[in-house]
């Protein structure tokens, strides 16, 4: 597999089809890839499920996707903050659906679809409205639920540095939910703060390889 340098976010985002399952990187703006996320919205595809941690910030990034109504569904775990309100707003009129999910249970059904988990047993959320309708099972004499697999037709990532291959190394916590969200989805797009020749990375600093990586493409203010 050869990793696609692409010249323009417009050309990364290239073919992501409507109802399509999109895992974005960051925490809160940390490592959010916006400049793929305009050009999602340029691109046109709707009927979206977002995989995220929050729900948008402000009015930028992934807030704007929502304001532009192109997102059917929300799974994240902190839908509501300070500046939220472009989500809350479409939640409260009925016009997104939502599904919350606690962190470590969010990185870890994401890091099970890219591990060939088939499901697992956690005990976060027993006992509380997030359990709800999921199997139960006592183990050692603690109640855990059955959480299944996040997969994701697109992955839309953040990282600082990738070289001509498509090895990627992140910076402190814009890391976050970028490796494992490069490994539990279909086509993977990456956006880089700097492209360097290949062999000018480290490999022991390689966070993820190039062979989960489909595109890259260089901020467009880096």
């Amino acid at each position: 597999m050869t990793t696609q340098l692409c010249a323009h976010a417009d050309e990364a985002v290239a073919g992501i089809e409507d109802g399509s399952t999109v895992l974005v990187g960051g925490f809160g703006m940390a490592g959010m890839p916006v400049d793929l996320i305009d050009a999602l919205i340029r691109q046109g595809a709707g009927d979206l499920t977002v995989v995220s941690n929050n729900a948008g910030n402000g009015d930028t990034g992934l807030a704007a996707l929502l304001a532009e109504g192109r997102v059917r569904k929300v799974i994240c775990s902190f839908p509501r903050q300070a500046d939220s309100h472009v989500f809350d707003g479409l939640y409260r009129a009925g016009r997104i659906e939502l599904e919350v999910v606690p962190q470590g249970n969010l990185a870890e059904r994401i890091r099970a679809a890219g591990a060939g988990i088939g499901a697992f047993y956690c005990p976060t959320g027993v006992g509380t409205l997030l359990a709800e309708g999921k199997e139960t099972r006592v183990i050692d004499g603690r109640t855990y639920v059955l959480e299944y697999p996040i997969r994701g037709d697109v992955a839309l990532i953040g990282a600082h540095r990738a070289d001509r291959m498509g090895n990627l190394v992140y910076r402190k916590t814009a890391r976050n939910f970028g490796p494992v969200m490069a490994t539990a989805a279909a086509t993977v797009i990456a956006q880089v703060r700097e492209i360097v020749e290949t062999g000018t990375i480290d490999p022991e600093t390689v966070v993820t390889p190039s062979i989960y990586v489909d595109r890259v493409v260089q901020e467009a203010t880096a």
